[in-house]
């Protein structure tokens, strides 16, 4: 599944450079979701860092700047199934190229955070800390971080007890208690160790 939003501008005739982060590899819960975002050079916003710096009325605050500021903007998704059956990292690199894909307009070249990049019809480097050092790489990590959060604080309404809204799915003392009470979910990682345990001793 893929979200994306793109404002026309002259700049479209420059070099288009997109950062791309995705968010959700480690939790236990829920699907790993991942943006692109190309940054409007004559709109630089201010306060852009690693997502998992930053609060979450300020990651917030810069999201909306982000939606409204940037050239093009997309996510994309893996959902659980792909998840256990691909393994976690090749289902970030499928989140990673759908978001890409998404793209309204077209990137001459894609700065992605970490140490592997997925498979593009452009340029691609991978830049490990990118989401503190390239700031649209930052957008892409805050677009994402957000994004998922809000679908977790959905989800925590149709999966009630398991505290999703808290935790957003990641292995807390809490999530684990209540994962061995309350059972596994169809939101929860089979092929996770944690989550295959609980599987196996039912």
């Amino acid at each position: 599944m893929r979200w994306s939003n793109f404002y026309g501008h002259a700049a479209l005739s420059e070099w288009l450079v997109c950062g791309v982060d995705e968010v959700g590899r480690g939790p236990l819960a829920g699907p790993v979701v991942a943006a692109a975002v190309i940054l409007d050079p004559t709109k630089p916003i201010d306060g852009l860092a690693d997502s998992k710096k930053l609060t979450e009325r300020r990651r917030e605050q810069l999201f909306g700047q982000i939606c409204e500021q940037s050239l093009a903007w997309s996510l994309g998704r893996a959902d659980v199934e792909e998840i256990d059956m691909l393994n976690i990292l090749h289902a970030s690199l499928l989140a990673m190229r759908r978001a890409v894909e998404g793209l309204a307009i077209r990137p001459n070249e894609a700065l992605v955070d970490g140490n592997r990049t997925p498979e593009l019809d452009c340029r691609s480097r991978a830049i490990v800390g990118g989401d503190a050092s390239e700031p649209c790489i930052s957008a892409a990590s805050i677009v994402a971080k957000v994004s998922r959060d809000r679908e977790m604080v959905a989800l925590d309404e149709a999966y009630p007890g398991y505290g999703l809204a808290r935790h957003k799915g990641y292995p807390t003392r809490q999530h684990m208690l209540t994962l061995r009470e309350l059972g596994v979910t169809p939101l929860h990682r089979r092929s996770f160790g944690p989550v295959k345990r609980i599987i196996d001793n039912n």
